[in-house]
């Protein structure tokens, strides 16, 4: 049973070079991938964050790095145009030589605010899916993979026309319940789990023992969101953990 480890680098900081120095530790970490969030911001006022803008950052971490696979989690459909999208994905390919995962979503209430604040039309749930149905098609297809984020059962239907799907923060029962669900929509779909820890604190030993139920249940990626995700120091427990998910 094999399973590759990517680590979701720190997007809401001023200082770019924060992102990129945590990338570069989880390259020399042996970890297999880095994935940027695409938000305009983070957070309710007063204790609002910046956010750096994905496509940027996800260029700045392509040129920075040489082995380690990088990614959007996710990149949401209803903020570029369906061509506008694809091209930004194409352009991030050919930057990484090659190197590009891209996760594509459809938007939630958590986002809505940063959407109509720029002057968005956030939309029903029917808007959104058709929206991402349209940037899958879109991305598909142009030697990178493509996969679809989310749980609603709309948005995991998109998977048909997709290469895998990403469940965020759902416990190892619920993954395994949708993942098989997807299986029946997309047999050969490849099924990713992200999720937020503590690798310092939680320690390499007891964070491996947590992620291997999604192992079990068929997942091909783990994507870990640190709390403290600016601290290069979580890419190394993560390469200890890979190594104990591998043994």
């Amino acid at each position: 049973m094999t399973c590759n480890l990517g680590l979701a680098l720190p997007c809401f900081v001023e200082d770019p070079e924060i992102p990129i120095g945590v990338a570069r530790a989880a390259e020399a970490a042996g970890l297999d991938g880095v994935f940027v969030y695409d938000h305009l911001w983070r957070g309710d006022p007063p204790n609002r964050r910046p956010a750096l803008e994905c496509f940027a950052l996800l260029g700045a971490v392509a040129a920075e790095t040489e082995r380690v696979r990088v990614g959007t989690l996710v990149a949401r459909a209803s903020l570029r145009p369906a061509a506008t999208l694809a091209n930004a994905f194409a352009t991030a390919q050919r930057i990484s030589g090659g190197r590009l995962i891209a996760g594509i979503g459809s938007g939630d209430s958590q986002t809505r605010n940063e959407v109509e604040a720029y002057g968005i039309e956030f939309g029903s749930m029917a808007d959104r899916v058709n929206t991402l149905h349209d940037a899958v098609r879109a991305a598909a297809g142009k030697g990178f993979p493509v996969w679809v984020g989310g749980r609603a059962v709309q948005v995991r239907e998109v998977v048909t026309i997709a290469d895998g799907w990403n469940s965020w923060d759902t416990d190892a029962d619920a993954f395994a319940e949708q993942g098989a669900q997807i299986r029946e929509l997309q047999p050969d779909a490849a099924l990713t789990w992200g999720g937020l820890a503590r690798p310092r604190e939680e320690g390499a030993g007891p964070l491996a023992d947590r992620l291997w139920p999604y192992l079990e249940a068929g997942a091909s990626w783990i994507i870990i969101g640190p709390i403290d995700s600016w601290n290069p120091a979580n890419a190394e427990v993560l390469g200890q953990v890979r190594a104990l998910l591998a043994a």
